[in-house]
Formats: C-alpha cells, sequence, structure tokens
C-alpha cells in the first residue's frame, strides 16, 4: 500500500487532485530529486502556487511534472535495504539488511540507527513490499525480473501497519550506517551483488551514524578536531572529500558501534559534533 497519490503536468491539474480526494495536508514532490529538493507540504490552498514553483525548481530535471500524496500520520520511518543477488544456480535470490531508522530533517538524513525495533508483523510486511517492488522494477532479456545490487526501500510504519515511500536503485544514505554494522557494508553488498559474488547482510553489532556538516561556505575545507572527535569510545569517522563546502552541506559522517542502540546514536552525534571544518 502506498498513501493516495496523483500525477500532475500542470498547477491546475495539481489544485484538482487536491481539490477531488487527495486533500490537505498533502505532500508535493518533483518526479526525479534527492534529498528532499523540491519538495514541499501543503497546508492549504495558499501553499498550492508555492509549492508547484518549488518543485519546478528543485527538480533534478525540468518535466514541469509533479506528485502530489496524501499526507500519512505515521510513527517512524525506515529503510529496508534489499538486496537481489545471483544463487549458485543462477537465480535471483533476495536478502534483506536489519531495518535502519533514521531521522531526516527538510527532506535530509541527518542520523540513522540499525537494527531499529519493529513488530513481527510490520517487519514482515516491510520485507513483503520491499520484494515486492524491487521485483517489479523491468524484466530482463531471460524474461525474469532484472536489476542486481541493493535497493533502499523507505517505508512509513504506524504500529504493524506499512506504507510503501520510494526506491533508490544504489546504496542509501541512511544505510552509511552499515560501514560500522554490518560485516559487508552496502557498499560492499552492491558490488558483489553486481559481480556475481556472495553476500552477507547479517548484523555484526548495533550502532548509528550522524551527518557531518560543512558548516562553512567554501571551495575548500580542513577538518579540524578528528582526534577529539575519535576519542568517543566506539567511533570513527569518515570524510567524504568533496571538493567544495557549504553551511549545510554533508561532508562526512560519524559511526558509532554500541550494544545499547540510543547510546551508539549518542556517541555517533557527539563525534559528529567535535569535526570542525574551517576555510583551508
Amino acid at each position: 500500500p502506498t498513501s493516495p497519490y496523483k500525477f500532475c503536468d500542470s498547477l491546475t491539474e495539481l489544485q484538482a487532485a487536491i481539490d477531488a480526494g487527495i486533500g490537505y495536508p498533502c505532500i508535493v514532490k518533483p518526479v526525479m530529486s534527492s534529498s528532499g529538493k523540491g519538495q514541499s507540504k501543503i497546508n492549504g490552498p495558499a501553499d498550492v502556487q508555492k509549492a508547484w514553483d518549488y518543485a519546478m525548481a528543485g527538480g533534478r530535471v525540468s518535466h514541469g511534472r509533479v506528485i502530489v500524496e496524501g499526507f500519512i500520520d505515521f510513527d517512524y520511518e525506515i529503510t529496508q535495504l534489499t538486496v537481489r543477488a545471483r544463487n549458485a544456480e543462477g537465480g535471483i535470490d533476495t536478502h534483506f539488511c536489519d531495518p535502519v531508522g533514521h531521522v531526516q530533517v527538510n527532506g535530509d538524513y541527518v542520523e540513522s540507527w540499525q537494527p531499529h525495533p519493529m513488530s513481527t508483523t510490520a517487519l514482515e510486511q516491510a520485507r513483503f513490499i520491499a520484494k515486492t517492488v524491487t521485483d517489479n522494477l523491468g524484466i530482463g532479456l531471460d524474461g525474469q525480473p532484472s536489476g542486481l545490487g541493493i535497493f533502499g526501500v523507505e517505508l512509513f510504519i504506524k504500529g504493524d501497519k506499512v506504507w510503501f515511500s520510494e526506491v533508490s536503485p544504489r546504496p542509501h544514505d541512511t544505510g552509511l550506517v552499515t560501514l560500522m554494522t554490518q560485516w559487508q557494508s552496502e557498499f560492499e553488498l552492491h558490488a558483489r551483488a553486481i559481480l556475481g559474488l556472495p553476500v552477507n547482510t547479517a548484523l555484526r553489532n548495533p550502532g548509528a551514524s550522524a551527518v557531518i556538516y560543512g558548516g562553512v561556505d567554501a571551495k575548500g575545507v580542513v577538518f579540524d578536531s578528528v582526534d577529539e572527535a575519535l576519542r568517543v569510545p566506539g567511533t570513527d569517522i569518515r570524510l567524504f572529500g568533496k571538493p567544495e563546502s557549504f553551511v549545510k552541506r554533508r561532508m562526512g559522517v560519524a559511526l558509532a558501534a554500541h550494544a545499547d542502540i540510543e547510546q551508539a546514536r549518542a556517541n555517533a552525534k557527539l563525534a559528529a559534533s567535535k569535526v570542525k571544518p574551517r576555510v583551508a
């Protein structure tokens, strides 16, 4: 299941879709974007024009098209990392990582942790939806569902109810936590699945990740106090090596391992806060 939705090719169609049953509040998104760019919440008629204009400016391509979705009241959101890989007989098996919980602000990933606690019913439903979606993204030349690698399937959860949100055909930003938590990270799983190598989605230990922001607008930055960040117990950091920094650009990630997820989250955020970017 998904939220009620409709594709719209004009401002007039957007307003008509809302009036015909999508209702307020609702979410408007470009048909192609990432990290929440071009997405906005419409609380009433006064927001429609602004949301349309923002979607047109924020999409990755100028399709002149949006999707409007009914608003879902959910308890939390997860990423179900789903791996499609060849088995020894040449068929495709679907493998699941433990669910990744995450926090997003203005559409951007801020922190994530693994595993996220879920009821058995909700987890089974989440994995059923993830497999259904990834099995139906296209048909290969052999007549079988195509697509090998890892898919980031985002889902909304309320109690035991699960709604599909979106799918990314690649490693997912919220899945950076797997660099600390799994025997094989999402990047290794993606490469192994594509290359036909065995995959292992097992959890090594619980953990969390937190974003390291640029903090400054500059063409080049250096990072101070990395040593202080690494003194936080059970942590590591990854700096992405981006050539240009913005105040809210994600320039790296802090990782933390701990048996207690809340302590892992606290340690990851503490380590991230100690890294101080500055103009080179």
